[in-house]
């Protein structure tokens, strides 16, 4: 097996074509959001340089020991591309540890001759291969391309060598990068997710108050119906409401399904202060339970706005329970409030306070509130906090384009400032 090699002193440099067909494939990588459109593109790019018109990209799956298939132009040798390549298979194992480009052009063949550990023909058909590009990124194989033409390839000079090499360890960087972030991302949703499980609590409590009504007039439908079946605006007017109430319980269990499961973010348009009323209806048994008046106070002129209704609600009702566990044992109040906000170029923004009459924030603490993990419930009769509650609150604020700030004295309570950007009636 040969490898190819550039040597430092002989390091040719890129000519015009060269450094427009870097620039360009630099340019493709910035913007995919979806991997198979970035390995599509990494693999488009590589398979022009090289001058091959069949090739396939491996992607490691660190988990399992293998490297996944995720994208292939053409067929190899008419062979079926395998959907996966052990970590042990030798043309792997020689990636790991030249860290070069493998290549065909000078000498000898590079032929997997050697079989999976299954009961498939041989990795890539009986036709040799053309290239194996390695992408390496902080000295791991993350990915590798394998190249097969239908007929004899020409050979590749050192320029196209050393473009190769530029082009492979940018895709490896790009393609690490969008992992790292890819795990970041499923990270927050797992977080985001949990926060909202821990509040259900105090949701199923809200949620049994509020289908009470509905079901204690659908109940006096059923008995009174049998006696009254003649009455004719009986039937119609009660009809109606049950009707109205089927409905209003079918909403209530919507909400509470799309509140534990996490979507991606979806943008409608909302009254704000409905929303608002809606979470302190849900805090309110608990409240009342512990001693603690809730105040609100809601603009009749507080403009409607775009927002996730889920993703708000879940800021609201984290502030509010924070605050009653602010609060703690003793009585105390909760006020909540909403403000039309003018900024200075003319947009309108809503502005939503909830203030507590709890034990406030010492000054040493206030800085670190939005930190992950950073967490004082240990204080707490009523629950043990996890740190990652206001955090979230924070991100959900900052991806609306909003703002969040908090003012408090020891002992005295605390209030929480959300702003959110709004549309015009």
């Amino acid at each position: 097996m040969t490898v190819a090699k550039s040597s430092p002193t002989t390091t040719p440099q890129l000519d015009p074509w060269s450094l427009t067909t870097l620039t360009h494939f630099l340019q493709d990588l910035g913007h995919p959001t979806k991997l198979p459109v970035m390995a599509e593109r990494i693999l488009t790019g590589l398979l022009e340089v090289s001058q091959s018109s069949h090739g396939a990209l491996y992607l490691l799956d660190h988990d399992h020991e293998r490297y996944c298939h995720v994208c292939s132009h053409g067929t190899l040798d008419s062979t079926p591309t395998p959907p996966a390549i052990p970590l042990s298979h030798p043309l792997v194992q020689s990636l790991l540890q030249c860290h070069q480009i493998h290549d065909v052009s000078n000498s000898d063949i590079i032929r997997p001759t050697v079989s999976l550990e299954t009961t498939t023909d041989n990795l890539f058909g009986t036709a040799p291969l053309k290239q194996a590009i390695p992408l390496l990124s902080r000295g791991r194989l993350i990915a590798f391309a394998a190249f097969q033409p239908r007929t004899e390839p020409p050979a590749r000079t050192p320029l196209r060598t050393e473009l190769l090499m530029a082009m492979s360890q940018s895709a490896a960087n790009a393609l690490d990068s969008f992992l790292l972030y890819e795990d970041l991302r499923q990270s927050q949703t797992l977080m985001r997710r949990t926060d909202r499980l821990r509040s259900l609590e105090t949701i199923a409590g809200g949620f049994a108050h509020e289908i009470r009504n509905p079901l204690t007039s659908i109940k006096t439908f059923i008995q009174l119906a049998p006696e009254r079946k003649d009455d004719s605006q009986f039937i119609e007017e009660f009809s109606r409401i049950v009707l109205d109430d089927v409905n209003r319980i079918e909403r209530l269990i919507q909400e509470i399904l799309d509140y534990a499961r996490y979507m991606e973010p979806k943008l409608t348009d909302e009254d704000l202060n409905e929303i608002v009323s809606s979470c302190i209806y849900f805090v309110q048994i608990q409240a009342d339970r512990r001693g603690i008046k809730i105040e609100k106070e809601l603009a009749s002129e507080l403009p409607r706005g775009m927002v996730d209704r889920q993703q708000i609600k879940q800021v609201l009702l984290n502030l509010l329970l924070n605050a009653m566990d602010a609060i703690g044992e003793n009585p105390g109040m909760v006020r909540v409030q909403t403000h039309r906000l003018q900024k200075p170029n003319g947009d309108e923004w809503a502005h939503i306070e909830i203030e507590d009459t709890g034990q406030g924030i010492s000054a040493e603490h206030l800085d670190h509130i939005f930190d992950p993990f950073f967490t004082t419930k240990h204080l707490s009769t009523f629950n043990e906090g996890t740190g990652l509650g206001l955090t979230i609150v924070h991100q959900i604020i900052q991806e609306h384009r909003g703002d969040i700030r908090v003012d408090s004295t020891e002992g005295h309570g605390t209030t929480f400032h959300i702003q959110l950007p709004c549309h015009r009636s």
